[in-house]
């Protein structure tokens, strides 16, 4: 069997050497329009920074050892022009020579992955801007950090790359900004975690300036500013970021069925609308688990289980690839983030019932060395208690606790089964009631038990109505009555039973016993302050 695949990049190459795994007898041909394949795109903000100190440790695999070891024939700086679905065959150009060459195929596979937005603005052609979506690319920009006099850049664009290129120069000492025209970064995160997010960067050195767009980029020959739709900004370069677009054009030009966002509609085999062609990667689209719709993935995590399906399908065995859950995460200086399954508002919009709860935990024994403050926001459906979601921030364990919650997810599960998972516990590790555990009886009690939990954004839109009480263990707060957990025995002195209370302290735990005991004196309109201070530190402040 003679297969074609275009794009050598993870997808690409995935797919290419698992179908020689599965019959060495396939002919399989990568062909791609870089002279570099299998590289390493999450790595190049690293790269950038010097963490990643050496360029040659961000190609994975080179086109000449990739040959001998899968034995995939790969044809370097060519371009796909055309695919002739009728005769199966697709027509290719030399991008160094300009020769043309038709190439026949059994099946193809299109990876031909996304490209970097380049956004249409007075300037965008100076010298000094730059993207960072290829080695290519960070090689390029890295040389110009160490050996130009780069003081101040600005990155346009807050996703997670534009983010840790952010981090990267800062660590380098760059005076940087990040302009995004979104109300909150970095996207996929609810606003209460952006803005965590966002004011720890900030704290840290790094300019965010959210709700405002670029309007053009001032320069002679070169960048000097970025001008906003608010002010200008004195840049030595410019870091374009503003996101990719999936990389379809041949596709759509061969009749290939495409999704509202441009990426080529599939299958569960990742089989397109013609039974001779698969798509994987950035170019295609999948679905996700939760909703069963149309979504788009571009991660590198998803495109080598898509590549891996692709494969054993065309050797005629049974595969299926089920979806995603949109599971990410990121580390910005000293704190990560991560999120998988719905966001609050997401769920909200899809017509669940949706509750959620943000708990500041440790990921393990207090009292060990080395312990972080993390905080799980957990998001789920009333009516049947399925987690729906989960996002986790901090600096403590927070791969383990998303991926724990991805697998729950993945398998249907509920709040009570967070619960009763059997996890590792010793102090060095976790809690001796899991992370997860803890936060899923918050949220349980909050929908079952009916335990009032205010956010901090509900709280200041009615403050005058509550009574702020501070029951830290020791007075925290100015201008609040102080309450002593251990003194509550009663009817408690400037406190009626009436009154709308607000209980704060550092996280939420003596919060809720003390919640508990002035609910059992009669004290009928209780709350407490969601994440608390350690979320929460504007309330200090009032």
């Amino acid at each position: 069997m003679n297969i074609l695949v275009i794009g050598g990049v993870a997808a690409g190459t995935k797919t290419a050497a698992k179908l020689k795994r599965e019959n060495r007898d396939y002919n399989v041909t990568i062909i791609t329009m870089g002279k570099d394949i299998s590289y390493a795109g999450c790595g190049l903000p690293y790269y950038v920074g010097g963490v990643i100190e050496n360029k040659e440790s961000l190609i994975i695999n080179t086109p000449e050892n990739f040959e001998k070891l899968t034995q995939v024939k790969v044809i370097t700086n060519t371009e796909v022009l055309k695919i002739n679905r009728d005769n199966k065959t697709v027509i290719t150009k030399n991008t160094v020579t300009s020769e043309e060459k038709e190439f026949k195929y059994d099946k193809l596979v299109i990876a031909t992955g996304a490209d970097p937005i380049k956004p249409k603005l007075d300037g965008i052609n100076l010298k000094g801007i730059y993207y960072v979506r290829t080695p290519e690319d960070a090689i390029k920009l890295r040389s110009i950090i160490e050996n130009e006099k780069i003081k101040r850049v600005v990155v346009v664009g807050g996703g997670f790359i534009g983010l840790e290129i952010a981090e990267n120069l800062l660590e380098n000492n760059i005076k940087t900004t990040v302009i995004d025209a979104n109300e909150n970064i970095p996207p996929g995160f609810d606003k209460e975690v952006s803005l965590y997010l966002q004011e720890k960067l900030i704290d840290n050195g790094i300019m965010i300036l959210t709700n405002e767009k670029v309007v053009s980029i001032i320069g002679d020959e070169k960048v000097s500013k970025v001008k906003t739709n608010k002010r200008a900004i004195k840049a030595d370069l410019v870091i374009m970021s503003v996101g990719i677009k999936p990389n379809t054009k041949i596709a759509e030009e061969c009749g290939l069925n495409l999704e509202d966002n441009k990426t080529i509609s599939v299958d569960y085999n990742m089989q397109t609308s013609d039974e001779n062609i698969f798509a994987v990667g950035d170019c295609a689209s999948v679905k996700n688990i939760i909703t069963n719709k149309s979504t788009w993935s571009p991660m590198g995590s998803s495109a080598n289980k898509e590549g891996r399906c692709v494969a054993r399908t065309i050797a005629g065995k049974e595969s299926k690839f089920n979806g995603v859950l949109g599971t990410s995460i990121v580390k910005l200086l000293d704190i990560s983030a991560a999120r998988t399954g719905l966001t609050e508002k997401d769920a909200i919009s899809l017509g669940y019932n949706t509750e959620s709860v943000i708990v500041p935990l440790d990921d393990k024994a207090h009292y060990y060395p080395g312990s972080g403050l993390l905080f799980i926001k957990l998001i789920a459906d009333i009516d049947s208690e399925k987690i729906l979601g989960a996002q986790v921030f901090g600096k403590g364990s927070v791969d383990k606790q998303i991926d724990t919650v991805a697998t729950s997810i993945h398998f249907g599960g509920k709040l009570s089964d967070l619960q009763d998972l059997d996890l590792a516990y010793a102090p060095p590790f976790s809690t001796a009631i899991s992370p997860l555990g803890h936060a899923a009886n918050v949220l349980l009690n909050k929908i079952t038990e009916g335990v009032k939990i205010v956010r901090f954004e509900d709280f200041i839109e009615n403050k005058d109505s509550y009574k702020i009480v501070d029951v830290n263990k020791v007075p925290t707060l100015e201008n609040a009555l102080y309450l002593d957990l251990s003194n509550i025995n009663g009817k408690i002195e400037n406190l009626d039973y009436d009154d709308k209370i607000l209980l704060v302290c550092a996280r939420g735990k003596r919060a809720y016993l003390t919640y508990n005991k002035m609910k059992y004196y009669g004290y009928k309109d209780v709350n407490i302050l969601e994440g608390g201070l350690s979320l929460n530190k504007e309330v200090g402040e009032l």
